[in-house]
């Protein structure tokens, strides 16, 4: 015992010592963060989210169909306040036969923030070049700017997919011409990050309208139109299990799953666009699959539960190794 005690004194003795001795260096903060993907499998797929990064919003001025109190209070009860640190998402679905990337983020589009898309992809073990098929939910600049760089496309073997309503108001000379001079930009970014590819014949549209339209097996278009002409939903299946990738049918979850009929200035028919949300997120809970949402905070990826007259958002069990 003597011996024993003579231990747990020295040991005493020196913990009391280490606390009481200063830093011996000063630790900078790194300001970084881990690569921004993660990875489930999806019956026999695996979905890749990928981090995009993320832009700071001021979502009480951005949505619609509601006043700036109600924002306000919603997100004060998720511990939010304005501007919100908004996620930007796109989702990569290996088939086993095709790679299949959903959304290619903004690049240098949308702000110095973002941009990060394909430098994650990357990280996440793929590369551009493996890509073989790019598929558009929307042509707004956060979903297409990662596209192109400097003229030349950045997945260089993929076929781009997107509603032919969609290319044909954003590609339009005419469309860009007669809008707003704080709307042409985003015409601009569209020309910028979809020509290359259609220069190639490599921009291949679809109709997307009724019950959709299978681009590849387990990938399945559908319309959704409102928040853009030619808004589209990618419902991705694969042995009975069943993950849908929205757009832009959500932009802040605090408040648009609580208040589902609150639009945002973005949508280029708000009238067509919150029907949509509606009838998406109903059909999510009632159905219990998965959804992948391009702003929900990363990676976006969870189930919705009904809960009175709006929604709980379920992020996805985390998993550790798929």
């Amino acid at each position: 015992m003597p011996i024993l005690r003579r231990i747990v004194i020295a040991g005493l003795s020196a913990v009391l010592t280490a606390t009481t001795l200063p830093a011996l260096a000063d630790a900078p903060l790194l300001k970084t963060q881990a690569p921004g993907w993660y990875r489930m499998m999806l019956g026999k797929f695996e979905v890749t989210a990928l981090s995009d990064g993320t832009v700071a919003l001021p979502v009480d001025k951005l949505l619609t169909n509601t006043t700036a109190d109600r924002v306000n209070g919603l997100l004060a009860r998720a511990y939010l306040k304005t501007p919100v640190e908004t996620s930007v998402n796109g989702y990569l679905v290996n088939t086993g036969s095709k790679l299949v990337l959903i959304d290619a983020g903004a690049a240098g589009l949308f702000g110095p923030t973002l941009g990060k898309l394909v430098a994650n992809l990357k990280a996440a073990g793929y590369q551009p070049e493996q890509v073989d098929e790019v598929y558009v939910t929307h042509m707004h600049p956060d979903h297409v700017g990662g596209l192109a760089a400097d003229g030349k496309p950045v997945f260089p073997n993929a076929i781009v997919r997107a509603d032919g309503r969609e290319g044909d108001f954003w590609l339009s000379q005419a469309n860009l011409d007669k809008a707003p001079a704080d709307a042409k930009g985003f015409f601009q970014g569209a020309m910028a990050s979809l020509n290359p590819y259609a220069a190639a014949g490599r921009l291949k549209p679809f109709d997307g309208g009724g019950e959709g339209v299978e681009l590849v097996p387990g990938i399945r278009a559908m319309a959704a139109h409102g928040h853009t002409p030619g808004h589209s939903l990618y419902i991705v299946e694969s042995e009975g299990n069943r993950l849908v990738v929205w757009g832009d049918l959500m932009h802040v979850a605090a408040v648009q799953f609580a208040m589902p009929a609150v639009t945002i200035q973005f949508d280029v028919d708000a009238k067509a666009a919150a029907p949509q949300r509606k009838k998406n997120y109903a059909d999510a809970a009632r159905k219990g699959y998965y959804v992948a949402v391009a702003h929900v905070a990363f990676p976006g990826i969870g189930k919705l539960r009904a809960d009175g007259r709006g929604y709980q958002w379920i992020p996805a069990n985390y998993q550790s190794a798929p």
